[in-house]
């Protein structure tokens, strides 16, 4: 039997604490204009003490899970895309699955930077078409906030903490297509050197000198990055609509990653759309990696703007180097 995955539900949660552009002007040499202008921000959410990865992403799943209307003991299958997962194990998938009382799911979390979300939406998908579970729950959960260093004006102001994602089911295909229908994904490990995290693996545990040496902190050649983010997301968006014979023009909605505006907004012309097709969310949250484009999914969905046969493509880039995309329908 052929299989379609539908979104049933999206979901999203972001810290109450709000850091903008002028408390960064207290600590930092830097301005509003300056944040604004290079990246689009304006401000973004910090977790407080006591919050962590797997309290964010419980209460993302919680709202998807009301959003979908199902119970939690009913999930079968939870993927945690993430960067700053919160041990080395167990997974954050298994934290959150323990919080929510979905004691039937199957759970492992997924590192692929900030394209760690299609990615996981990609393994949840060839799950579900296999018949091998049914449903899933796929979670970008991020504290991006403890990987900064906030004396590096050039990276420190980019990020923000946040969870979202999406409920997927499985359902006996229809001619009415909906759902999930192609995606992309890439990657250039030459190319690791440009954005990267040295410490706190195998290679570089933590230790003093690790510490006193910075190295636990995000490493970025911004201008190396921008120039890579905007060849690779603009052909990416045409490789996984070209699957299902479509073109730009007939998108209904672009849902970058949201790492800096300016990138999504070169993309958006060289893929030659309007603008009023991109959606950019980054000037309140910053760049969350793995919730960025669930965050943009569950704000249009809540806000009524996503119709059924909506065509949406959703694309990233981040550090591996990776890209990736998914193009689907909208609709139950």
């Amino acid at each position: 039997m052929d299989i379609d995955v539908l979104i049933k539900g999206t979901g999203r949660y972001a810290p109450d604490r709000v850091f903008t552009n002028e408390d960064f002007e207290k600590v930092l040499d830097t301005s509003d204009e300056w944040i604004t202008t290079r990246t689009g921000i304006k401000s973004r959410h910090f977790v407080s003490p006591g919050e962590t990865c797997s309290l964010l992403g419980e209460r993302a799943a919680q709202r998807i899970l009301e959003n979908a209307g199902i119970r939690a003991e009913e999930v079968e299958l939870i993927i945690v895309p993430t960067v700053t997962p919160e041990r080395v194990f167990p997974a954050t998938a298994s934290i959150i699955q323990g919080r929510i009382g979905a004691s039937k799911a199957a759970c492992f979390d997924l590192n692929a930077a900030c394209c760690g979300f299609i990615y996981a939406l990609a393994t949840a998908y060839n799950y579900l078409r296999s018949g091998m579970y049914h449903n899933a729950l796929v979670i970008g959960s991020e504290i991006m906030t403890s990987m900064a260093n906030y004396t590096d004006r050039n990276t420190c102001v980019l990020f923000g903490d946040a969870a979202a994602g999406l409920y997927l089911e499985a359902v006996p295909a229809t001619s009415d297509r909906r759902g999930i229908r192609n995606f992309v994904l890439g990657s250039d490990g030459t190319l690791i050197d440009i954005l990267y995290q040295y410490a706190g693996g195998s290679a570089a545990p933590a230790t003093l000198d690790t510490v006193l040496n910075e190295q636990h902190y995000i490493y970025m050649e911004g201008q190396e990055v921008f120039k890579h983010a905007v060849r690779r997301m603009d052909q990416t968006v045409r490789d996984v609509i070209a699957k299902d014979g479509v073109d730009p023009s007939e998108v209904d909605w672009f849902l970058g990653h949201q790492a800096n505006q300016r990138i999504i907004q070169s993309t958006q012309r060289r893929l030659g759309v309007p603008e009023e097709k991109v959606y950019i969310n980054i000037q309140r949250y910053g760049n969350t990696t793995s919730a960025s484009i669930p965050l943009c999914v569950d704000e249009l969905n809540e806000e009524g703007k996503l119709k059924p046969g909506d065509k949406i493509v959703l694309f990233s880039f981040g550090a591996g180097l990776t890209w990736a995309s998914c193009y689907l329908i909208w609709g139950t």
